[in-house]
């Protein structure tokens, strides 16, 4: 009864579908809020973004791009900082990459986490 409270349909069918992800570090939205927790955590930013990549790699992903903006490790000016591991064809069209953006409040300010992941087509 909850649910329907939330999602305001009290008076119709509410039908929920779970559907299990085979290869959850591959999914770009999954590893944004687990950087998030990590950064939240007060982990090292490179420490999140390299653990990632390795999250990622085991996923069978040709390449990943992970980028973080804004306030990092609560410096006066805000950066970006990047890294980049395998293959991101960001100039393919044909190149089936998924994308994400992720905000996170830290108690320094507001983070931007963006994630690039190059899935082979074969998959």
């Amino acid at each position: 009864m909850t649910l329907q409270k939330e999602f305001n349909c009290l008076n119709r069918k509410l039908n929920i579908a779970i559907t299990k992800i085979a290869k959850p570090y591959g999914n770009p939205n999954i590893l944004a809020k687990y950087i998030a927790g990590q950064l939240k955590n007060r982990v090292s930013f490179r420490k999140a973004m390299k653990k990632a990549i390795e999250l990622t790699e085991q996923a069978n992903a040709k390449g990943i791009q992970v980028q973080i903006a804004g306030r990092i490790d609560g410096k006066e000016i805000a950066g970006v900082e990047w890294i980049r591991e395998g293959r991101v064809p960001l100039q393919t069209i044909r190149a089936k990459i998924d994308y994400c953006s992720y905000k996170v409040r830290t108690i320094y300010g507001v983070l931007g986490i963006k994630i690039w992941i190059f899935i082979d087509k074969k998959e």
